[in-house]
């Protein structure tokens, strides 16, 4: 496998030259639609289950709505990675993360000899923990939690750099570090993937894209069927969604999390470009994401209702940058909070936090600035991680 030594952010602003990312196309987003990788048996049709797999007795993979023991997040590390962005990109992170703590507590991991610099830039109400660590995409490098019969566990799906695109030794080992901080067992898996990977509506149904896990820079050798059934192992999930995605257009592969999420059972929210720009490949991917889910059932045999949630006019947003990520569905639901990316088109702005007021009645909704951070490619989403409470079954 040749190197990678470009960061997220680097990575993107050069596959962005090569007239790859498009503002308003995300780091974790898809690309133009590809063939499924072939099993066994040839391809399997789109969204189309493996044969039944089972998990182990008890065992769930939550609702990020669920109630948070704690959000973890992390300290961007190295000035080799953001340049000259490096204050700016703290900053967004800090003000994150200070946001969040007013309605939960955040531990935001920072590189040894680092953390007196976070926690200054924090404030005293998020807990600044001393872990290596290489940047802040902590939504892929910390564990994925489940619930096993009452007690919490972390899915180590062992972070190799998206792919082996870059070089990230520290955050490989941030999940394990991690669980042993906090005394949470450890699952191991054989499956290489992220956290952005992952979407699920708590009731045993999981949404992912085929290129960020069925390939071969995360798992070679391994059909799409083989992986449903470690995730249906590891994770507890009963049924799997799988939309295309696309390999090799951005860092991650297209995760998921900026294209669609549920918001309750049954309900998904689906990114979709402003209205009024052109068919692109962005939209091609949606338009192939919304075929799937109207199509698809649930883990318990529901249909799903898909609701649009446009992105803002290009022209209008504030931030910029080749691998600008303007998409709303990268937000995260805290305890009593939903946070939304605010980026400074006031119409498109208002309009995705009436959508998720809408879904989560009781919930504040809290617009966040994050320029620098969808400036790297991701959002608000990719900078956090949630931990469950202690569960209940």
């Amino acid at each position: 496998m040749p190197p990678f030594p470009l960061s997220r952010r680097t990575m993107l602003r050069s596959l962005a030259g090569a007239g790859v990312v498009a503002l308003g196309a995300a780091a974790c987003a898809p690309d133009e639609p590809e063939p499924a990788a072939p099993g066994p048996s040839g391809p399997p049709a789109p969204g189309a289950s493996a044969p039944a797999a089972s998990a182990p007795a008890g065992r769930r993979f939550g609702a990020e709505w669920e109630n948070h023991a704690r959000t973890f997040m992390a300290w961007p590390a190295s000035d080799g990675i953001w340049g000259e962005q490096l204050p700016a990109v703290r900053q967004d992170i800090a003000g994150l993360a200070k946001a969040i703590a007013g309605y939960e507590p955040v531990v935001l991991l920072a590189r040894p000899g680092q953390q007196d610099q976070a926690q200054q830039a924090c404030g005293n109400d998020v807990e600044v923990v001393a872990i290596p660590v290489d940047d802040s995409w902590a939504r892929d490098t910390l564990p994925v939690f489940v619930e096993q019969s009452g007690k919490l566990m972390g899915v180590d799906f062992n972070f190799n750099g998206w792919g082996g695109k870059q070089q990230h030794g520290n955050d490989a080992k941030v999940a394990r570090t991690a669980l042993e901080h906090y005394g949470i067992g450890r699952v191991e898996t054989p499956v290489v993937a992220e956290g952005g990977s992952f979407e699920t509506d708590g009731q045993g149904t999981l949404l992912i894209t085929e290129s960020a896990v069925v390939n071969d820079n995360r798992n070679p050798g391994r059909s799409r069927d083989q992986i449903e059934a470690e995730l249906v192992r590891a994770l507890g999930v009963r049924k799997v969604i799988w939309l295309a995605g696309v390999r090799g257009k951005d860092i991650t592969d297209a995760h998921v999390d900026c294209l669609t999420r549920f918001v309750a059972p049954g309900v998904v929210l689906l990114d979709q470009a402003f209205p009024g720009n052109p068919p692109d490949i962005w939209s091609r991917a949606a338009d192939q994401a919304r075929g799937v889910l109207q199509n698809a059932t649930d883990a318990r045999g529901g249909k799903l209702q898909i609701i649009d949630l446009p992105q803002p006019d290009p022209d209008r947003v504030t931030g910029r940058g080749d691998a600008f990520v303007s998409s709303y569905v990268n937000f995260y639901v805290a305890n009593k909070a939903v946070f939304v990316p605010r980026f400074g088109d006031d119409r498109a702005d208002d309009r995705a936090q009436q959508i998720l007021r809408d879904h989560f009645p009781g919930r504040d909704i809290v617009p966040v600035k994050i320029d620098t951070i969808a400036s790297g490619g991701g959002g608000i989403h990719c900078s956090t991680h949630d931990q469950p409470a202690t569960p209940t079954i």
